[in-house]
């Protein structure tokens, strides 16, 4: 296969899987429903799509005869688990019965600057003054937008935001660890490890909430999507799309993801697209784009 068209593959299974990840928090959101009619709950939702997806890695870790990970990759990998497989879906499961997707989505849009952000720091290199203005200036667009959103007198975000910016910085974390370690492990069993290692931990879990009251069909099939394509294969496409296309290249699809997110969640759950939303979606798209293109110099 040519450069070129090896790029052209990267570039596509890239989009395919930001579009999986777009998907998660509406998905998500229609899984744990809402206050007035609530469905699964946010940690069984958590726990349970990580087994599911630790079931699948397993096998896959098998067919494949994956090596087992070297003694230094063990504590990269623990990290890793603790920010995409524990704190992210915690998080966002909990918070998202209370908040729209759309409203989420723009909370998490300044995701791509916080991981990049991280990943300077892992990197040891300095950023510069730009990027940190674009990173302070995200920051407070989605924090100002919150606010806005909220209603609520004073300076502090509803504890659903909070929830959702903590979100944000575990998967900053994780998804900076896992790319870290993909340098010397093939990137698709990074998260297979990560996912396999927590397997103790969420099994006792999910059977502890598994639900006892009758969960509506639809809540099944979005808990299933989050499971098999948010928690797996959607990695699967990213990291594949990286190696072949270029991080650098590739990557920059993850602007996409919000506006995405706020596109699929009017179809599916019957969300609103209003202005308010847009713009700040758009804005926090626009500064992580100029974010990202600023430039990042190794520490002397």
């Amino acid at each position: 296969m040519s450069f070129h068209q090896n790029i052209r593959r990267g570039l596509w299974l890239g989009l395919l899987g930001v579009t999986i990840f777009a998907l998660t928090l509406p998905m998500t959101r229609l899984a744990v429903g809402t206050p007035q009619s609530p469905q699964l709950s946010g940690v069984f939702i958590a726990v349970g799509r990580a087994v599911i997806a630790a079931l699948l890695s397993a096998t896959f870790l098998l067919l494949t005869r994956a090596p087992w990970p070297g003694r230094a990759d063990w504590r990269p990998l623990s990290i890793v688990a603790l920010g995409v497989v524990f704190g992210f879906p915690l998080c966002t499961s909990i918070a998202m019965r209370h908040v729209e997707a759309v409203h989420a989505s723009v909370i998490v849009g300044v995701l791509p600057l916080a991981t990049a952000a991280v990943g300077a720091w892992l990197h040891r290199q300095r950023p510069s003054n730009g990027f940190w203005l674009c990173g302070g200036l995200g920051t407070l667009l989605v924090v100002a937008f919150a606010l806005l959103r909220s209603g609520r007198s004073g300076l502090t975000p509803a504890p659903a935001d909070t929830l959702l910016l903590l979100a944000m910085a575990c998967a900053a974390v994780g998804y900076s660890y896992g790319a870290q370690l993909s340098q010397r492990m093939r990137p698709d069993y990074v998260i297979c490890w990560a996912l396999l290692i927590s397997l103790p931990v969420n099994l006792p879990l999910a059977i502890v909430e598994w639900p006892l009251s009758a969960i509506k069909m639809q809540a099944w099939a979005a808990f299933a999507y989050v499971a098999v394509f948010s928690m797996w294969l959607g990695f699967f496409a990213w990291y594949r799309g990286l190696a072949l296309g270029g991080t650098v290249r590739v990557s920059q699809l993850q602007l996409l993801q919000p506006f995405l997110g706020m596109l699929f969640a009017v179809p599916l759950l019957g969300e609103t697209l209003d202005w308010v939303s847009a713009g700040f979606g758009l804005a926090v798209i626009a500064v992580v784009f100029i974010g990202r293109k600023m430039p990042v110099s190794d520490a002397r």
